[in-house]
């Protein structure tokens, strides 16, 4: 049942709204009661409405504050028509009393509810935004850069996410709040509820806020906001636009109350029955259990101190297996919840949320991503093996005009790995300049090195710079420091992109170099000089109705080796895309390759070897992606062309999605890849389908099925989520591994592990 306390009742009478004395505005003047926006061009300020009592959430809008208090409406496209009014009118209260903030919309929709795009319920499902959607950005301090993401569709479905610097989303940062949902003849309602509690702001009664309104309708691709936002910023598919922060509009007439000391203690227990085949020694339905707590302290209004004992990630939701045809590691995100609140506080030379919208990939000579300073997946894991984590701290948030990130773990030994205990250590700070730029500055550094001797430390400095809607700047200076290992040991990178909506460009330099080893971070290729440069020619043409937007770039990429000045990898790539007014997009790449190996290759793990030389490829992909308002959606893809002095042949289907009911939905994914080498021949597979039933968005049961035929492994991963009091949970999670080997006439299984896990944890907050 939603929240409820006393019947709310209209505004009351105010004086005329001033900003928090000494923070100057960077919109339109406050309005002057009883209005509650005014409007410059594409800017906006809005004046919160305070309610004499609280609202009880119902998402009806039956109550008097929406007949008596007049909406901020006349909402503006960035998709598809950049600076057009919204094609479907939405009306938005943003209000507040003593101890909560809420804002509601009446979005009012032309077409019937079976052509909405509503289908999903899931809290923070990845597919929300293949849906219609209202929502709001705050951004608290009204720093322009950082800002709190919450939005929901017709069913009552939910996200909430962080914004840092303008991009580096983090959905996994679950917040207490509510949200419910309605309909009307001619549209639908939302209201929602986020507690000051659930906040940290300025420590003075009187706020003023950056704040944006969105509101997407699916069928038409359009997406709406507030203020103006230029079309460049909204990438591929438009989702992009709302990391906007800088030019988001204004709420003044907010007044909050004080922020106090919060703290949050979160307890938890957990209890299971596990056989682990491949441990050392091996374990059959070995029962076990612990506890364990995880505290929350506000040191200031944006300064939070976390701490944790005897972490356990037995809840979180196995990884998703990938192919890996290159000679380079894998890289896979971090889902672990303590790992990823407050992550964009320690990226390292990120630079924003990225405009160039570059159509480009690496092919399977790969290997040419900067290097990750700090990857939280090398704590706590070895390979896909737990390493016990003993206890922890993280302090982060703002001090001024600094982001300050700080962290220390430890971990225990761990036989079957070899790990031994050790000690981790981060530093972040970053400044803020200009509207949207930064220097910073981290160091890394772990207690015993991964060949188990001495000691590893990693530095470096970085500064993006962002300059009108769409140049941007980027650039770092970092070393390492290994034992054992003297010389050779920086890496660099410059980097400057011009991203319009009809024109882009980008220019880049990356050193690594042999023994640049970040050991708390992440390198998939290291000893290169990597010199890039691409082009883009992208026009939505007027006289073709069916066709939104046309992409073209070439590019090229450059790379020798750092110590001898090697050509080692060339590609050349050209590839065009159509986006038609539907929402679907295909499109033809074609790349011209070269790549030298200096020692035997054996791709995907095979006995086959691909000798010493080099290799010339040329290859050729075709993509249809299918529009997000389509009952089935994904993207296909089939390449074909040279590989190694052989020939690899793929068909991938990513991110496919069938949705049978509002509840129920599949996700299908494979990819398909034959190859023949003059050694031989082979072909690897990957098949993965995740099926998930929501009863409410904050009670889910999902199911994740792999095969991997590399591996011949056959992994299943069952998991219920119950978020039975806001950010309290229980988990049931069943995770089985066996070994299936297609050859054999029985086509048998062996188990390798299995596991049944029960945990339960609950939230106190003071």
């Amino acid at each position: 049942m939603p929240r409820a306390t006393a019947q709310r009742t209209a505004g009351m009478p105010a004086p005329a709204v001033a900003p928090e004395p000494g923070l100057p505005i960077d919109d339109p003047p406050p309005p002057i009661p009883p209005a509650v926006v005014t409007r410059d061009g594409g800017r906006a300020t809005v004046r919160a409405i305070r309610l004499a009592t609280g609202l009880r959430v119902d998402g009806r809008l039956d109550e008097p504050v929406y007949r008596e208090v007049a909406p901020v409406s006349d909402f503006i496209q960035q998709l598809p028509d950049e600076g057009a009014p919204a094609t479907e009118r939405t009306d938005a209260w943003v209000m507040f009393d003593d101890e909560n903030f809420y804002v509601a919309g009446r979005c009012w929709d032309s077409a019937p509810p079976s052509e909405w795009a509503a289908t999903d319920r899931q809290r923070d499902s990845r597919t929300m935004l293949n849906n219609d959607l209202f929502g709001f950005l705050i951004d608290t301090f009204y720093d322009r850069r950082n800002a709190l993401l919450f939005y929901a569709n017709p069913l009552g479905g939910f996200v909430d996410q962080q914004i840092t610097n303008e991009g580096n989303p983090n959905r996994d940062w679950n917040p207490v709040w509510d949200v419910r949902t309605d309909r009307f003849d001619g549209g639908w309602t939302i209201e929602m509820v986020v507690p000051f509690k659930s906040l940290r702001y300025r420590p003075t009664r009187d706020q003023v806020w950056g704040i944006q309104l969105r509101r997407t309708v699916i069928r038409k691709n359009e997406w709406a906001y507030l203020t103006l936002i230029p079309i460049s910023a909204a990438g591929f598919g438009g989702r992009g636009g709302v990391f906007r922060v800088s030019a988001a509009g204004t709420l003044v007439g907010l007044e909050a109350p004080p922020a106090g000391t919060p703290l949050e203690i979160k307890p938890y227990a957990i209890g299971g029955v596990a056989t682990d085949l491949g441990a050392r020694p091996p374990k059959r339905r070995d029962g076990d259990g612990a506890f364990g707590v995880d505290l929350k302290y506000g040191v200031t209004e944006n300064l939070t101190a976390d701490f944790t004992y005897n972490t356990d990630f037995a809840q979180v939701e196995v990884d998703e297996q990938q192919v890996n045809l290159t000679r380079f590691n894998l890289f896979f995100p971090e889902k672990r919840e303590f790992f990823l609140e407050g992550r964009g506080i320690f990226d390292f030379a990120r630079g924003s949320f990225r405009t160039a919208r570059s159509l480009r990939r690496e092919s399977v000579l790969g290997g040419g991503a900067a290097p990750t300073l700090f990857y939280s997946r090398r704590i706590g894991l070895s390979g896909s093996r737990v390493v016990p984590i003993l206890a922890g701290g993280r302090l982060t948030g703002k001090v001024g005009a600094f982001d300050v990130g700080a962290l220390a773990i430890r971990t225990d030994d761990e036989t079957a790995t070899s790990a031994d205990d050790t000690a981790f250590t981060v530093l972040r700070v970053k400044r803020d300049l200009l509207r949207r730029s930064s220097i910073g500055a981290i160091v890394t550094h772990r207690s015993v090195s991964l060949d188990g001797a001495g000691t590893n430390a990693a530095y470096g400095a970085d500064a993006s710079f962002s300059f009108f809607d769409d140049l941007n700047l980027l650039g770092y200076y970092a070393r390492t420091r290994t034992t054992g290992r003297a010389g050779r040991d920086a890496s660099y990178q410059a980097r400057l992109d011009y991203g319009g909506d009809r024109y882009g460009f980008e220019l880049d330099h990356l050193l690594v170099e042999r023994n640049f080893a970040p050991e708390v971070g992440f390198l998939r290729r290291d000893n290169f000089r990597r010199t890039s440069v691409s082009a883009r020619f992208s026009p939505r043409p007027q006289s073709i109705e069916s066709v939104r937007q046309f992409v073209l770039e070439a590019s090229l990429d450059y790379f020798l080796a750092a110590d001898t000045e090697r050509l080692e990898t060339r590609q050349t790539q050209i590839a065009f895309q159509t986006e038609l007014e539907n929402s679907d997009r295909f499109g033809v790449r074609l790349s011209d390759s070269y790549e030298l190996l200096v020692e035997p290759f054996f791709p995907s793990g095979r006995d086959l070897a691909v000798p010493v030389g080099g290799y010339d490829f040329r290859d050729a992909r075709l993509t249809y992606i299918l529009g997000p308002q389509r009952p089935l959606t994904g993207s296909v893809e089939v390449a074909s062309g040279g590989y190694f002095g052989g020939r690899l042949t793929s068909v991938d289907l990513a991110r496919g999605r069938i949705d049978l009911s509002s509840r129920l939905s599949v996700e299908p994914s494979l990819s398909l890849n034959w190859i023949d080498l003059p050694a031989g021949s082979f072909r690897t597979d990957l098949l993965r389908g995740r099926v998930t039933y929501t009863f409410t968005p904050r009670t889910f049961v999902s199911g994740l099925f792999q095969y991997n035929s590399t591996t011949r492994a056959l992994g299943t991963n069952l998991r219920l989520r119950w978020e039975y009091s806001p950010g309290s949970e229980l988990f049931v999670v069943y995770t089985e591994e066996q070994e299936l080997d297609p050859l054999r006439p029985t086509r048998s299984l062996a188990l390798r592990n299995r596991a049944f896990v029960v945990k339960v944890n609950r939230l106190f907050r003071f």
